[in-house]
């Protein structure tokens, strides 16, 4: 049972990696090419656990740090998408200034 959820995490993260690069192909906006990324860090994280896990090998530390990478992508596609730049910055002042 273990074996079929951990495959099914892994398709859905395909799934959704696949679903962020639509949007990215459509906007070019970075935040969903990095959510794509992630989603697909994560899908090779299960991968990782499972060859780790058919053999004997303990660097299991390896397959976290996969996915410690997606969670640190995912917080700078956040960061990424709020940060207020001088070209924005510009463009938000001279669209609330009074007529």
């Amino acid at each position: 049972m273990n074996d079929f959820l951990s495959g099914t995490v892994f398709a859905l993260c395909c799934v959704a990696g696949l679903f962020f690069l639509r949007f990215w192909r459509k906007t070019r906006d970075r935040f969903f090419a990095y959510f794509a990324a992630s989603f697909w860090l994560m899908a090779l994280h299960r991968v990782l656990l499972l060859l780790t896990r058919l053999g004997d090998n303990e660097h299991v530390v390896v397959a976290y740090l996969v996915r410690l990478l997606a969670f640190v992508l995912i917080l700078v596609a956040i960061v990424d998408k709020n940060r207020v730049g001088p070209r924005k910055k510009a463009a938000s002042s001279r669209d609330e200034s009074p007529v």
